[in-house]
């Protein structure tokens, strides 16, 4: 990834998500429990809305058109990812521990240079990135100041001791 960043909105920025669920009571516990967030309204049966801060919602999840739905084949477009940003190491590495004591298997971990993700899928199959992001000063950079983001191993042993030691 290389080049200078052009266009743009100023202040701009992405609000929410909303995924359609099989089995809202199930995925609602998954993203309250594991992933750490709270519930911040719900519409019944068929919806519900979820905060890590108190924010209205980050997260919408719902059975409009998909409860007891299967995930959609491989090979096919849609979210590859939705990307849940934690403030710093610990609370990721905190995140990576309940769901290790939940039996929750990660898909990968990598560092980027400018973060630290881990990645899995929901009960419903949707691709989940958690990372933290560094402090932009320590973000590498090539010679003309653009980004220069890698795809290197993540030590998930070492940063879910730190979760562990921040509990």
């Amino acid at each position: 990834m290389t080049g200078g960043v052009t266009g743009g909105v100023p202040g701009a920025r992405l609000g929410h998500g909303h995924l359609r669920v099989a089995d809202l009571d199930r995925a609602v516990a998954f993203y309250t429990g594991p992933i750490g967030m709270r519930v911040t309204a719900r519409i019944g049966r068929q919806a519900a809305f979820l905060s890590f801060d108190g924010y209205h919602h980050h997260l919408g999840l719902n059975v409009w058109g998909s409860r007891g739905g299967t995930p959609p084949p491989p090979g096919h477009t849609g979210l590859f990812h939705l990307a849940l940003l934690y403030p710093d190491r610990a609370a990721l590495g905190r995140a990576v521990a309940r769901l290790a004591d939940a039996g929750h298997p990660l898909t990968g971990a990598s560092d980027h240079g400018v973060s630290e993700a881990v990645y899995l899928d929901d009960p419903d199959g949707n691709g989940l990135e958690l990372y933290r992001d560094r402090a932009e000063a320590d973000w590498p950079r090539h010679p003309d100041g653009s980004l220069a983001m890698v795809t290197d191993p993540l030590d998930v042993a070492a940063l879910l001791a730190e979760g562990r030691a921040a509990v």
